[in-house]
């Protein structure tokens, strides 16, 4: 059994997702099971209280799969922004992997074409909360 590390997601994120996950137009989305069993296990904090080093919504990170050694830089976004490059959609599977882990840790997750990931956060290079983006 594979155990994921603790996550911590700020108040604001966890509201905007959750109307993600009821409105209509993502009914089918792949991955939403994945996501909302994540949301379930995150410790919610307010934005002032989220440490710098955590992956919130519109941060971007770099982070490598341990498997392949391959290192990603990429930016966590909602789906109606996930064309812009270097960016990925909390509805993707290694989107809602990455939500609310910190600097340092890994988890073990199903990517594209069932092939199996081990993400480890290297640094979060932009936190909108860090940065006194709050949306209080």
């Amino acid at each position: 059994m594979d155990v994921k590390p603790p996550i911590s997601i700020t108040g604001y994120d966890l509201e905007r997702i959750e109307q993600l996950l009821d409105s209509k137009l993502y009914l089918n989305a792949p991955g939403l099971d994945a996501l909302k069993s994540e949301l379930q296990r995150a410790s919610i904090l307010p934005q002032d209280k989220i440490p710098a080093g955590v992956i919130t919504m519109n941060s971007e990170a770099r982070f490598v799969d341990d498997k392949t050694n391959t290192e990603y830089t990429l930016k966590l976004v909602y789906p109606h922004q996930a064309n812009l490059p270097n960016s990925v959609s909390i509805l993707a599977p290694v989107g809602s992997a990455l939500l609310g882990l910190s600097v340092g840790q890994s988890i073990s997750w199903q990517g594209p074409g069932g092939r199996d990931l081990n993400l480890r956060v290297l640094e979060v290079t932009y936190q909108p909360e860090a940065n006194g983006e709050l949306h209080l």
